[in-house]
């Protein structure tokens, strides 16, 4: 069964298009991570300050292999990549994010897709 991932970011009013432009810097990246099923960054047209990054997976098993992996680690600043996350050394760059909140979910109903 599908597992949905939202992580909810705040960031401050400035630094939204920073954000987008890290993730869309490292569109991709994920993509070939068994289990990967799909991924949407989105913006607030509310005037609220919090991204939702969604992704689907194939099962919880497949979203931990890929949060416990070197890439994951990389793209969140977690020892090379930047990303989104930490940072502070020369050349590294400075969190975007004030706060994020991982919140899990799965299909429990829904329509089909339509072309």
């Amino acid at each position: 069964m599908t597992v949905i991932k939202i992580n909810a970011i705040t960031v401050p009013p400035d630094g939204g298009d920073e954000l987008a432009r890290r993730f869309a810097a490292r569109a991709g990246a994920v993509d070939s991570q068994d289990g990967f099923e799909g991924f949407e960054l989105m913006r607030p047209t509310d005037g609220r300050s919090t991204w939702l990054v969604v992704t689907r997976w194939r099962d919880e098993a497949s979203f931990e292999a890929w949060r416990t992996s070197s890439a994951f680690g990389a793209g969140h600043g977690h020892g090379g990549g930047g990303g989104h996350g930490h940072g502070g050394a020369a050349g590294e760059q400075r969190p975007v994010a004030v706060s994020s909140e991982l919140s899990s979910y799965e299909v429990a109903g829904g329509s089909a897709d339509r072309d």
